[in-house]
């Protein structure tokens, strides 16, 4: 291949773009953010607009399919709809203003279903083999746990005490387990049905944060928020395997598993490190882009792109790691 032409493809890997959510130039507090392969939409709750947004990964084109209350942006993620998952044909999400755990129809927007919750929700997360929504709630300390039926009617399922925690939340269908962390230096593997606690390993995070998870070779990526990425064996006791440094202000992070390519954003220092990751869970740093001040939430797509929020100026901004 010619130099040049290596120069104009590195040059294409990574431009980026601005995907406005916000009608005007003000914030919103984004939190989580993620994709569905099965409505092929990036999970956009837009915080204190008090919208559920759903973008297309090829065109960019932002559809509203809910709308709450809305509040003025003041900094901060502590408003409005800030948590979305969803199982290829509803949406659900959680509505920090409301405390209310929400299922949405994307297609017509129909609020099929909601429920009011006994606490301060963070994640939301769909579980398939057992048709529950598992809720996070950090400040009682506990995961709430919702069964959801084919007529949409929420049940109240319980409640998991998770002291010291519970931050960050994600599920492993195959291996029926749930990751998630304590907010100091550490990991939790917990078993979906018996909704009890497998395994507590060290991360290393001073403040754990982020958490993804690669299914094929039992990888869980813990971020840390002083600016780490760390590995965890979970095939060997969660034995650390890998640690690369980044920016500070760590928060949300998305993995690509495709590409094998995570991605991490800095609040603090405006940039995203994209991480390679091997199958025995060594850590490279790729590449550095510079995203935005308070950019500290990301999500990956089945295009190749990272999606990172600006919440100072409403907006998504478009990274394309790979073309498909």
């Amino acid at each position: 291949m010619k130099p040049a032409l290596i120069v104009s493809l590195c040059a294409a890997l990574f431009a980026t773009r601005a995907i406005r959510l916000s009608p005007s130039d003000r914030g919103l507090g984004f939190d989580d953010l993620g994709f569905s392969p099965g409505l092929h939409k990036v999970l956009v709750p837009a915080a204190n607009s008090g919208r559920l947004d759903l973008v297309d990964p090829d065109s960019g084109a932002v559809t509203s399919i809910f709308k709450g209350a809305s509040t003025t942006y003041a900094g901060g993620h502590d408003e409005g709809i800030t948590s979305a998952d969803a199982d290829g044909t509803r949406v659900f999400a959680t509505d920090r203003t409301s405390n209310r755990l929400l299922v949405v129809d994307p297609k017509t927007g129909a609020l099929l279903s909601s429920a009011l919750l006994s606490g301060h929700p963070d994640y939301v997360r769909w579980v398939q083999t057992t048709h529950e929504l598992w809720v996070a709630e950090p400040d009682e300390e506990r995961i709430e746990v919702w069964s959801l039926g084919d007529d949409n009617a929420l049940r109240s399922a319980g409640q998991m005490p998770v002291k010291g925690g519970p931050e960050s939340l994600v599920i492993d269908a195959r291996g029926q387990r749930a990751f998630t962390h304590l907010w100091k230096g550490v990991t939790l593997a917990i078993d979906l049905r018996k909704r009890a606690i497998l395994s507590t390993w060290p991360n290393g995070c001073r403040g754990s944060r982020g958490i993804a998870f690669d299914p094929r070779d039992g990888i869980v990526l813990a971020a840390c928020a002083e600016g780490k990425l760390v590995a965890l064996d979970v095939n060997h006791d969660g034995r650390k395997v890998g640690a690369i440094a980044t920016g500070g202000g760590v928060d949300v992070i998305a993995y690509n598993p495709t590409l094998r390519h995570a991605y991490v954003p800095a609040a603090e220092s405006a940039e995203m490190t994209v991480v390679g990751l091997s199958a025995a869970g060594a850590l490279t740093g790729l590449k550095v882009v510079p995203t935005a001040k308070g950019a500290h939430c990301v999500a990956a797509d089945d295009r190749g792109h990272a999606w990172v929020c600006d919440p100072v100026h409403g907006q998504l901004l478009l990274f394309t790691d790979a073309v498909p």
